[in-house]
């Protein structure tokens, strides 16, 4: 019989640190503690998390959207600044559900690395639950994936869902959106999370140093956590005058208000009524990008828009920016004419 003389594997060998994950979880279980909800039952840590549904829904729909970081993460990986990208995380499911009427109940997150870091999972982690604070959700569970050699080292890969719920009667649709509506747009604090691959090229082309000192308030631009709208538009919306939001992410104004309008009519936003972050001003020069192309790859600094009646515009700018938004009368709603888009930027 022959004897292996080699030394026994273990998972740690492998590259899989078992300590070092029980160790995250530790380290989070304060953060997720403090985004509780009456309606979850139990803590981190189970196969799977258990949410009630509130008594207070007589007729309760499920909401629910999914999301991620995308190539903003770079730039955290770039600058070693990683207590935002949760937040980013967490804002773009929470304000996707949130324009149908849903409030976010719960939300679970994935973290995928090659080798864990503790102290940058746990700077990422604290991230997402001060966004699910912010949206009045409760961080229930997630999952974090070591996988030796699948990504590069001292990066990483964040997903995230939310579900949310809305009474079935009050789900905004946009139906009732018609002309002579006014469209309301809520500040952005900036690119929020989307069109970062345009702006790594801009970065790349214009050579600047963002670790120089005197380009540390540009890297903090660059990064600035996504708007999470929740708690103000919940309010407004439970008044019953909003007929229809869209969240602006990923194709910039012209691709997401038309999501939420109906065929027939046409949202004609007038340029310059509103003031943008000094970041889209910075990334218009140095990209020489024409003024059609921003509009339709980043939010140029409107991060939400909410149409409503013209009749309740300024009760509902007057609420809004009570809640401390910045909300500026953007545009208004007329009928479609032949082989017009059904979103204008003049």
């Amino acid at each position: 019989m022959s004897t292996n003389s080699l030394s026994p594997l273990t998972y740690k060998d492998a590259g899989v640190d078992i300590d070092a994950g029980d160790q995250l979880v530790e380290n989070i279980k304060p953060f997720a503690k403090r985004t509780m909800r009456p309606e979850v039952l139990g803590g981190i840590g189970g196969f799977g998390a258990l949410v009630e549904v509130s008594k207070q829904y007589k007729n309760p729909v499920m909401v629910s959207g999914t999301d991620g970081v995308g190539t903003k993460l770079k730039l955290a990986f770039q600058l070693n600044k990683h207590d935002t990208v949760g937040q980013d995380l967490v804002a773009m499911s929470v304000n996707d559900i949130l324009v149908q009427g849903a409030e976010p109940i719960f939300f679970l997150d994935y973290f995928a690395c090659g080798k864990l870091d503790v102290a940058v999972a746990t700077d990422v982690v604290r991230g997402i639950a001060h966004g699910c604070e912010l949206a009045g959700c409760a961080l229930i569970g997630g999952e974090t994936a070591e996988m030796p050699s699948m990504y590069p080292a001292g990066e990483y890969d964040l997903a995230g869902f939310a579900v949310g719920l809305v009474e079935k009667e009050a789900i905004i649709s946009g139906r009732s959106i018609c002309p002579g509506d006014v469209v309301l747009g809520l500040q952005s604090s900036g690119a929020h999370a989307n069109g970062y691959s345009l702006i790594r090229k801009i970065i790349e082309r214009s050579g600047v140093d963002l670790h120089h000192p005197d380009n540390h308030q540009l890297a903090l631009d660059l990064l600035a956590p996504t708007r999470i709208y929740v708690k103000p538009l919940l309010a407004l919306v439970r008044s019953g005058i909003v007929k229809g939001m869209a969240h602006i992410t990923g194709g910039g104004l012209t691709e997401n208000i038309p999501r939420v309008l109906p065929q027939s009519v046409t949202a004609e936003l007038k340029r310059g009524s509103w003031e943008a972050p000094t970041i889209f001003a910075w990334l218009q020069k140095i990209g020489n990008v024409d003024d059609a192309e921003m509009a339709r790859t980043f939010n140029c600094g409107i991060g939400m828009v909410v149409v409503v009646a013209e009749a309740d515009a300024d009760r509902a700018k007057s609420q809004l920016e009570a809640s401390g938004e910045r909300v500026y009368r953007v545009g208004e709603i007329r009928a479609r004419a032949d082989g017009d888009p059904q979103t204008l930027v003049r």
